[in-house]
């Protein structure tokens, strides 16, 4: 069976949930650069909680695109680092990122239209 995202039953769509969700897509983009700790990571992407990056760290380690190495220390030490899969969504993530931020004034434009026509009926 080839993959289908458009059925709901296809494991591509969870994939699709995963690499289009907000927080995973900013924290691949945290990622890009190298190695980071938790703390880095939760600094870098304003506006996260702590359940919410574990839980955005743990499920990108489970579909195989970020590592976690937990280091003997005190207190104990945990990298983050993308894998090679991992990286293979940098040019798409980054994309999404360019595309957003050149876009923003335009879809902010959009936005007061579209509210200021539906705030007349």
């Amino acid at each position: 069976m080839e993959p289908d995202p458009y059925d709901r039953r296809c494991g591509s769509r969870q994939v699709l949930d995963r690499i289009g969700d907000r927080w995973s897509v900013l924290v691949v983009l945290t990622l890009a650069d190298g190695t980071k700790r938790y703390g880095d990571l939760a600094r870098r992407v304003d506006g996260i909680s702590q359940k919410m990056l574990t839980q955005t760290l743990r499920g990108l380690e489970r579909d195989g695109l970020v590592t976690r190495e937990v280091h003997a220390s005190v207190p104990p030490r945990v990298d983050y680092t993308l894998t090679a899969l991992g990286r293979s969504l940098l040019d798409l993530v980054s994309g999404l990122e360019a595309w957003a931020t050149t876009h923003l004034a335009e879809v902010e434009a959009a936005r007061d239209r579209y509210d200021t026509r539906m705030s007349g009926h």
